[in-house]
């Protein structure tokens, strides 16, 4: 299933679709560099492309972690991966008030998985009309899902993604149970894997959290196995120097290769 997202390509494709990006709006040069190949990538395999990235962070560890260059600085960046590459934009909001700023620049508003139960925050997203991806809090249940989905739809707003994005293990590590992915989809929703967050090693000592990059493919191969309807890619060209998240990113140049795979899945799957 693929989400009503104005201006999303290859929607009848049969295809997955794809949120991908870096964490956070770093600058103009890169963020636009970043989505150029993205997008080439997706229109040679015809999948349906969202571009991904947070134009602030508010959930840090560390007091000096980088959150951003400036909220409408970031959001501009964002409308201009839109009027550039013609792909639609999804992004992260934080507060209620943030909502209806952020939707004059972008096409879905995404909620974090922290904030997954923050009543005001889905309802102000909600009533923007525009799409809502709603992750799963690492603390909730596949099905609790289902009322974080009911905060949106009150507001008689149905377009709405759900996401999966690991479930705490212990302190410092995340699992995926993949029986979420069905359980979610039950919805009616289309559901999202997150792959590189899902990867993450949160909660170390020095407060930059750390990650699992090489089971990219791994967990990515079995979201669509099990039906998931699109995947989330966080990617970047110098991971190593990227200023959020880099532990867990896939790099930029490996992006085709996993994507081809992940079709030769999706395609055996269309045909059981």
């Amino acid at each position: 299933m693929i989400p009503n997202i104005p201006g999303i390509k290859f929607a009848n494709s049969g295809n997955f679709f794809l949120l991908a990006g870096p964490c956070v709006v770093e600058g103009r040069d890169i963020t636009l560099r970043i989505a150029e190949k993205t997008a080439a990538v997706c229109d040679r395999l015809n999948i349906p492309f969202v571009f991904k990235a947070s134009y602030r962070k508010a959930n840090r560890s560390r007091l000096d972690s980088f959150t951003g260059i400036g909220d409408i600085e970031g959001l501009e960046i964002l409308g201009l991966v839109k009027e550039q590459f013609g792909v639609p934009v999804v992004t992260d909001i934080h507060t209620a008030e943030e909502a209806a700023v952020a939707a004059g620049y972008v096409d879905v508003l995404q909620i974090p998985a922290f904030l997954a139960r923050q009543t005001d925050l889905l309802i102000a997203a909600g009533k923007t009309g525009k799409v809502i991806n709603i992750k799963k809090g690492q603390f909730m249940a596949p099905g609790a899902m289902r009322l974080a989905a009911e905060k949106i739809s009150f507001t008689g707003n149905r377009n709405i993604m759900l996401t999966e994005r690991g479930t705490m293990f212990g302190y410092q590590d995340l699992v995926v149970d993949f029986r979420g992915i069905p359980e979610m989809k039950s919805t009616g929703y289309p559901v999202v894997m997150d792959i590189t967050h899902s990867l993450q090693q949160p909660n170390q000592e020095k407060g930059v959290t750390g990650g699992r990059p090489e089971m990219i493919e791994t967990i990515a191969r079995a979201a669509i196995a099990v039906g998931a309807d699109g995947i989330f890619v966080e990617t970047h060209p110098d991971p190593v120097n990227a200023k959020s998240d880099g532990a867990n990113m896939l790099h930029l140049h490996s992006l085709e290769e996993l994507l081809v795979n992940l079709l030769k899945i999706r395609s055996a799957i269309r045909e059981v």
